[in-house]
């Protein structure tokens, strides 16, 4: 077994045996559970969860001879609870709601099991005062099992009044005196600040209430650093398992993941995982690195219901706390562990449909561009999946039905299981080649489907050959100029990092690099990677005034073919309250040659997030716009009244016109 030898967990529990001098651990137990009028008491011989009756909250939970790793000094609401944010029609402010159950049922127990259900349930005495939901937070303890899941069903039903919904997760506030390690990834871990550093004396706020410069921080290592939770997001695709370790004990206490299906927004969606408080986050819904695009808005009485989760939250210890690393990937098999059990058979919930309930779909992928290759090209690495049904692309802006992703192989195979049943479309998009796929028809999965589609041929937007190109298209801003962040404004944990677009205030180094006239891209010459600057955004004049920023492209024509179109091409990784104004060879013309409006609110810039929701536009260009030589495309972005508003550019190509 190697190091992992002296982990207590699931996979290697081993007999009963002293977990340390204070507590002793018995893996054979079954599941108790001890009702009383004020809590809910489960336990199975190597944690015990303590949940208030019949509010639901995690005021609990006791491991390794801790009595308590939640939040002790917090009050008994604000250690583990699921919340959620919404706003009635007409409101624009949120309202935050801790959701607390008003009747507690067991809904299974015996030796090696136990589901305990808390519920809230609307009625129109309510409106107005509460979220129009039935809502039913469900907790499972397993014998054996290092651990707890949970998992919510939300319910508006038909007629009911309408309502927006911006947020709804699961919070966990744990200790501070114990857990201060925190890890995200092989390469996102480190020791963190204290909560009380973020105060003021100790910390200094920065451009908004999240980012905050450690000044006299209780561990004077971490003195001059920005401490920002926005730092610490993650791509859903790779956010699976995250959290926190105690050293004295060594212990443990992770936030695992096992399925996207549930959450909003597809692979790419970013949510906040981890951060200072201690805390840990199970996101399900969140405008973050979005938008209202990915606040879900209930209508005309609409009928909805969907199950989050279930998460589970996975205790782990060990009798050497000399190495973290040890407890970190333990919990990463853990991880794997339950993605490969997933979806869960335990769950009792009808609306939680087991693997049998569930149907499939595979095929293969194909590209076909005849300006790359005379024969169509295998979409290697493909992200092929399913949403509701809608227009291509809007997967990326679905927010209320289920969503099941894969990443085709290098022939561009296939293979999506456990899908829940209804009806979807099928989506896709190829890195390296830009636009979105999607099939016409729509796919209805029942029980026990396994459709085999075939070979499917996705033709990328494409008029004629290429006559430039800037960057990569892959959705992302990252391979383009991402500066070094500005000593006084640092995360120690991203220098020479691949995420080092991850610093605060990148944003102001612009203004450092170009202080009076803006970048010019030269093709030929310029090289995007040193050239081109991660996002287009406002020159800073002084402490509140912004002056907008107009880049240039220039590019020389041997020839231009007259009474031609010629196409400009141009994908957004990102826009914040901003817009593209785009004007070919003359930057002074009244109207300009194309413009997108105000577009975005991802937020991505001022959140580190190198990439929020993907555009595409493909202008057409009169070859009367061209000339034969030097030619200059501007592109300007003319809305100044923040620093943070701007774009993010994942791809830009000149298409000459078609030689068809």
């Amino acid at each position: 077994m190697g190091k992992l030898s002296c982990i207590r967990s699931l996979c290697c529990m081993g007999p009963p045996q002293p977990a340390s001098p204070a507590g002793t651990v018995d893996a054979t137990a079954g599941v108790r559970v001890k009702v009383s009028d004020r809590y809910v008491e489960i336990k199975n011989g190597i944690f015990e969860l303590t949940l208030s009756n019949p509010d639901g909250i995690v005021t609990g939970v006791r491991y390794n001879g801790v009595d308590n790793l939640m939040e002790i000094l917090n009050k008994e609401d604000n250690r583990g609870y699921w919340d959620l944010v919404w706003n009635p029609p007409g409101q624009k402010t949120g309202i935050f709601d801790v959701i607390k159950g008003t009747e507690f049922r067991i809904i299974y127990h015996d030796e090696n099991q136990a589901e305990v259900s808390f519920t809230r349930n609307w009625d129109p005495s309510l409106e107005g005062k509460a979220v129009p939901l039935n809502i039913d937070k469900r907790f499972i303890v397993l014998r054996g099992s290092s651990g707890f899941y949970t998992y919510g069903i939300y319910e508006h039903k038909e007629g009911w009044p309408d309502f927006g919904l911006g947020e709804t997760r699961v919070a966990f506030k744990l200790r501070k005196d114990k857990f201060h390690y925190m890890a995200l990834a092989n390469n996102r871990q480190r020791i963190m600040p204290m909560p009380d550093d973020r105060l003021p004396p100790r910390g200094q706020p920065l451009a908004y209430p999240e980012a905050v410069l450690l000044v006299d921080p209780i561990n004077p290592d971490l003195r001059g650093e920005v401490d920002d939770k926005y730092q610490y997001s993650c791509e859903d695709q790779y956010n699976n398992v995250h959290g926190w370790m105690s050293f004295d004990p060594p212990i443990g206490f992770w936030q695992i993941t096992p399925s996207d299906e549930f959450r909003t927004g597809g692979p790419l969606k970013q949510n906040l995982t981890s951060h200072v408080g201690p805390t840990t986050l199970a996101m399900f819904l969140s405008a973050h690195y979005a938008g209202d695009d990915l606040s879900p808005v209930f209508t005309n009485g609409e009928y909805w219901k969907k199950v989050h989760g279930p998460v589970f939250m996975y205790l782990n210890s060990s009798w050497d706390g000399s190495d973290p690393t040890i407890l970190w990937e333990d919990a990463k098999v853990q991880m794997m562990i339950e993605k490969e059990s997933w979806p869960y058979y335990f769950a009792f919930s009808e609306d939680f449909q087991k693997t049998e309930q569930r149907g499939s779909i595979s095929g293969r992928l194909l590209v076909r561009d005849r300006y790359i290759d005379d024969e169509d090209l295998y979409a290697s690495g493909a992200y092929v999946g399913l949403a509701l049904p809608g227009e291509a692309g809007s997967w990326q802006r679905e927010c209320k039905g289920y969503q099941f992703w894969c990443r085709a192989d290098e022939d561009g195979s296939f293979y999506i299981r456990n899908i829940v049943t209804g009806n979807y479309n099928l989506y896709a998009w190829v890195p390296g080649f830009i636009g979105d796929y999607k099939l016409d028809a729509t796919l209805t999965i029942a029980s026990g489907d396994d459709i085999y589609l075939g070979d499917l041929v996705y033709k990328p937007p494409r008029d004629g050959p290429t006559m430039w190109e800037i960057g990569v298209p892959d959705r992302s801003a990252a391979e383009f100029y991402v500066p070094d962040p500005n000593p006084n404004y640092v995360n120690r944990l991203y220098i020479n990092h691949p995420d080092r677009f991850r610093q605060y205030g990148l944003w102001d180094r612009y203004t450092e690099l170009y202080p009076d006239s803006d970048l010019v891209y030269t093709i030929g010459q310029s090289d995007y990677s040193t050239d081109w600057f991660y996002a287009q955004v406002n020159r800073k004049v002084d402490e509140n005034t912004y002056q907008p920023t107009t880049w240039q492209i220039k590019f020389n024509l041997d020839s231009v073919s007259p009474g031609s179109t010629y196409k400009f091409r141009v994908a957004l990784a990102s826009s914040a309250r901003a817009e593209l104004q785009v004007f070919f060879n003359d930057q002074n013309r009244g109207v300009p040659h194309f413009a997108t409006g105000m577009i975005g609110r991802d937020n991505a810039i001022a959140r580190h997030g190198i990439h929020g929701l993907y555009w595409l536009f493909n202008i057409n260009v009169d070859s009367a716009w061209l000339a034969q030589g030097m030619n200059t495309i501007y592109l300007k972005q003319p809305r100044n009244q923040s620093p943070f508003q701007g774009l993010m550019y994942d791809y830009l190509r000149l298409e000459g016109p078609c030689d068809c």
